[in-house]
């Protein structure tokens, strides 16, 4: 018999995201199998099998999203900074205790079970967020607010990065997508995204041209904003007279001055005579564009160096792989070229169950895991790829509408974070199976193998979704 008490708690489930929850699984095992696949498997309960092991933790994983669904929601704001902080605990304890795998310390062991609490702080740090700008005090633009989240953000992603797993640490900057969501400057995301666009030309454009054209770009812009064109186009021509001059100059004195450095001596020196000449007829807004310029010059000389000594080989190789600077079909580039040799063959409706023999001969590294999307679009095509896009793109958009029909702040911000996490996997880890992405090695939710994963992403999801139900409940029982 079920109880009354435990008829409340499913009232008002949205039991369509617990269906596509199911099919994910359901199909992420599915794929599992199909990735480790042997003559010697002998089914889906082999325990020797990765499947067999996933299978347990889908159990064990939806056993415990139930029990979500049982819980008071008010439980969930009142635990999330003592849960955040256990969770921290957990990654400190990482550097004692931990196993290190792939390179990355990061795993507990605990007899034949292993334990990620990386996959566990994308929950805790959920929670964390919604409680601190859920507050009353809280002020999106109010710089000890902010000073609050980052702290909240960087704490764990640090810690990761100092455990070698700079790939899991990236996802933090998916919970940018929140913050936009909650007012945050938009002019920060428009910089974040040139000097993304930077990082990328300083490596496929050289110096000299990226710097002309950096200098015509916050011309331009200050043009467009000031105005004085004529003024603008004396001026270029000028720094173009004095560059040759240092150049050619250089030359005759017989010292090695390259045009790239003449050119940035010549913008300094015009530089130092505008600021005075914009101080004294009292345009202020200038001294803006100048540090635009110096700014960005002063980044892409600093790429060369962070590349080379602040990156590690592999987080190079495949920067130069993903740019097309550098091909190593056999070496750093091997996975990627083998799962779209993978993906390519499948073709309108795949190969058929079991049959992908990029799968079944382990071409590709890690295609029960992080290139578990290999395995579906070889065997299951055009079609069963664009059905696990759909599922992801349904599931997200069904998330954000959980977020949007919140009546309070906690809820709103919680769905938006798990929205944020979802989304994120899913464009990093489809979008580096097909060359799009850098391999940072992270899971595609629900399709990966692996407990940790398994069991953090269900809390994640049956979280939100019991916070959604709490809302339709409240408003049944007015």
């Amino acid at each position: 018999m079920v109880s009354r008490g435990e008829r409340t708690a499913f009232l008002g489930i949205d039991w369509s995201v617990v269906l596509i929850y199911l099919a994910m699984v359901t199909l992420g095992l599915v794929n599992i199998y199909a990735a480790v696949y042997n003559e010697s498997t002998t089914g889906f309960f082999d325990l020797s099998q990765r499947s067999g092991v996933q299978l347990i933790w889908i159990g064990v994983s939806f056993f415990i999203g139930i029990s979500v669904l049982l819980i008071d929601d008010k439980y969930y704001h009142i635990l999330a900074y003592p849960l955040y902080w256990l969770s921290i605990l957990a990654l400190l304890g990482m550097f004692v205790f931990g196993k290190e795998v792939n390179g990355a310390k990061a795993w507990y062991e605990i007899g034949p079970i292993r334990i990620q609490p990386v996959e566990f702080v994308k929950f805790t740090a959920s929670l964390a967020l919604a409680r601190a700008m859920s507050s009353y005090s809280f002020n999106v633009h109010d710089l000890k607010s902010l000073f609050t989240i980052i702290s909240l953000l960087f704490l764990p992603a640090i810690i990761i990065i100092l455990q070698n797993d700079t790939g899991s640490a990236l996802v933090y900057g998916a919970f940018a997508f929140m913050l936009f969501r909650e007012g945050f400057n938009g002019w920060v995301y428009i910089a974040v995204f040139l000097l993304i666009a930077l990082f990328i030309f300083s490596f496929l454009i050289e110096p000299l041209p990226l710097t002309i054209m950096l200098f015509a770009a916050c011309l331009l812009a200050e043009g467009f904003v000031n105005g004085r064109w004529k003024s603008k186009a004396i001026y270029a021509a000028a720094v173009a007279l004095v560059t040759a001059l240092i150049y050619f100059g250089g030359k005759f004195a017989d010292v090695d001055i390259s045009l790239n450095i003449s050119l940035l001596v010549s913008i300094a020196l015009s530089l130092a005579l505008v600021v005075i000449y914009s101080y004294r007829q009292r345009i202020v807004n200038v001294w803006l564009f100048i540090a635009m310029f110096i700014g960005s010059v002063g980044f892409t000389y600093t790429v060369d160096y962070v590349f080379d000594n602040v990156m590690q080989i592999h987080q190079q190789k495949r920067i130069l792989d993903l740019l097309g600077l550098e091909k190593d079909l056999k070496g750093w580039g091997y996975n990627v070229n083998q799962s779209k040799i993978a993906i390519g063959s499948g073709g309108l409706t795949g190969k058929g169950y079991l049959q992908g023999t990029q799968t079944k001969y382990d071409f590709v590294p890690e295609q029960s895991t992080d290139f578990i999307f290999c395995t579906v679009g070889e065997e299951w095509g055009f079609v069963g790829s664009a059905l696990v896009v759909i599922l992801f793109s349904v599931l997200i958009l069904k998330l954000i509408s959980m977020g949007e029909r919140q009546e309070e702040a906690f809820g709103r911000i919680y769905c938006y974070c798990v929205a944020s996490v979802f989304f994120f996997h899913f464009i990093v880890n489809v979008g580096m199976t097909i060359g799009l992405m850098p391999v940072i090695g992270i899971p595609l939710p629900f399709f990966s193998y692996g407990g940790s994963s398994m069991l953090a992403f269900t809390l994640l999801l049956f979280v939100a979704v019991k916070l959604d139900s709490s809302r339709k409940s409240h408003i049944s029982r007015v």
